[in-house]
């Protein structure tokens, strides 16, 4: 292992650390809102690279990849249908939020419902969180880690102790971000990482379609476009993991949930200073997602076009690429720029957990007469429980039978749908009761477990669909025949002021047409012949 790649790679890590820690130093991280929503304190600039940064993690960049290197383009539609599900955030959820002044997703459950909606939804995350999303995370860092270090024959040792011993040094770095510094030290920590994989990111189409064009950058697109050129086409037909119905369907909503109603994401939202720096930084990230497939899904087809079928581990083909094409003096860097992108998603996920059991279950259940300072202390104690178990279950997600990121997407299927059925309708309608959000999780969970069985060949994100469908309508239909004894009105608690940005529906609009530019581009409209 070069000392040059080494050192570039503590020395990126060890700036990102210093900046984040020079820009919190003066926070009071002993208090709810201080701790928590790092003291309704962060601008558009810190909650956009935040947001971005906390999805971009290697569970995104090796498992779109990996499955765009066994399919096509159609996989992009994970990245640029999220632009439409962040102007929603912006324009839709986003100002209810801070209008109720909410610290978690279940808080507004409890505003809208009832107590035990609120804990149902909070034990449902952390299961979430726990089980699959965290785990997840660290196996995905650590597998490019190993390979970009090349640890196994660095140290002597065979891929799954290597596996373990990367998984625990992601995890505890991640853990003191997380626990020991609050949300603001999470959210700047992002946006510093952010910037490097942004760079980081391009680099390796850029170099890949290089090596693909014999040395000639403009030589290696017309490789691309001209040999291959169906595994550009965006339309993904019914035999793709990502046929284009699904666009209308299911893939709609699970975006929904997961930048409108998932904790771990929307929860620096909910520490905005004000409604108009939510919303620029909601729309920033938005923006930035429509440049997503150029990192995320393009190296995939770039890696097949150098090794055609000879990566048997679709998810390794990203890590192939990159220590093929990175130059030595910069594969530290990079692999400083990953690593910070795998400490955002884990620490982001473990922050919201650690929220959600203090204020959700801790606090109302256990200890409601406890001080801020109290919670703070139970919340970090209950972080490092969690980090370590993500870490003993972490490596064992190798033996996950499809990939990464459908593996992750499927698993949030239990909950994800009735979580989001649960926000729209408290949004508008105002007679639907408490019992009804209960009875549609209850019907979902069986629903989708059975699908799992009776429906396999049936697209995951269809269900999902007709799940949402069944989930409101049972909802609404429970409203009808045994509505709220008083009218649901939503209060303002001016915890912040909620006067929206004035640029916001105009952005919004240029991003929903740069979403049908982008499909048409990559289409046999555009450069698929």
């Amino acid at each position: 292992m070069s000392a040059v790649i080494i050192l570039s790679f503590v020395g990126f890590t060890t700036l990102v650390a210093i900046l984040s820690w020079y820009k919190t130093r003066d926070d009071n991280v002993d208090t709810q809102d201080g701790y928590f929503l790092g003291g309704r304190s962060l601008t558009g600039v810190f909650i956009g690279g935040s947001l971005m940064l906390t999805n971009l993690s290697t569970e995104q960049v090796v498992g779109l990849n990996g499955q765009a290197y066994n399919n096509t383009m159609a996989l992009m539609a994970w990245e640029i249908t999220a632009s439409f599900a962040l102007v929603c955030m912006a324009l839709i959820f986003l100002p209810r939020y801070l209008k109720s002044g909410i610290t978690t997703i279940p808080d507004f459950l409890e505003e809208r419902y009832d107590k035990k909606t609120r804990q149902i939804v909070s034990v449902l995350f952390l299961i979430g969180y726990a089980a699959t999303y965290l785990p997840t995370v660290l196996y995905s860092g650590a597998l490019v880690l190993v390979k970009l270090f090349n640890i196994p024959e660095v140290f002597g040792i065979g891929e799954m102790p290597a596996l373990w011993i990367t998984v625990w040094a992601i995890g505890i770095v991640g853990s003191i971000y997380a626990i020991f510094g609050g949300l603001k030290a999470v959210a700047v920590s992002d946006t510093f990482n952010g910037m490097g994989l942004i760079i980081g990111g391009m680099l390796i189409p850029i170099l890949g379609l290089t090596k693909l064009g014999g040395g000639s950058f403009t030589a290696g697109i017309n490789h691309l476009v001209t040999v291959n050129p169906q595994k550009l086409n965006a339309i993904g037909g019914p035999e793709s993991p990502m046929p284009w119905p699904v666009l209308f369907t299911g893939l709609t909503f699970n975006n929904l949930f997961y930048w409108c109603t998932n904790q771990s994401i929307i929860q620096r939202t909910l520490g905005a200073k004000n409604l108009k720096e939510g919303q620029k930084g909601v729309l920033f990230a938005g923006f930035l997602k429509l440049w997503g497939p150029i990192f995320l899904v393009l190296p995939g087809i770039i890696a097949f076009s150098l090794y055609g079928n000879s990566i048997s581990n679709p998810d390794m083909a990203y890590p192939t690429l990159v220590l093929d094409v990175l130059p030595r003096p910069l594969a530290g860097f990079f692999a400083a720029v990953l690593f910070g992108a795998i400490l955002s998603s884990f620490n982001s996920a473990l922050n919201s957990s650690v929220t959600l059991f203090t204020l959700d279950i801790y606090r109302p259940i256990i200890n409601p007469d406890a001080a801020d300072t109290e919670v703070v202390k139970v919340g970090k104690r209950f972080g490092v429980c969690l980090a370590i178990a993500s870490m003993i279950i972490a490596p064992f997600i190798l033996y996950a039978p499809s990939g990464l990121f459908v593996y992750l997407q499927e698993c949030f299927g239990f909950y994800n749908i009735p979580i989001l059925a649960a926000v729209m309708v408290g949004f508008f309608s105002k007679k639907v009761p408490a019992i009804a959000p209960k009875i549609a999780l209850v019907v979902h969970i069986i629903l989708y477990g059975a699908s799992k069985f009776l429906a396999r060949d049936i697209h995951f994100l269809h269900v999902l669909f007709v799940l949402f469908i069944i989930s409101v309508s049972i909802m609404l239909f429970i409203g009808k025949i045994r509505p709220r004894e008083t009218d649901y009105v939503q209060k303002y608690t001016e915890q912040v002021d909620i006067t929206p940005w004035k640029y916001a529906k105009p952005i919004s609009i240029f991003i929903c047409i740069m979403i049908l530019v982008i499909y048409a581009f990559f289409s046999k409209i555009g450069i698929v012949a």
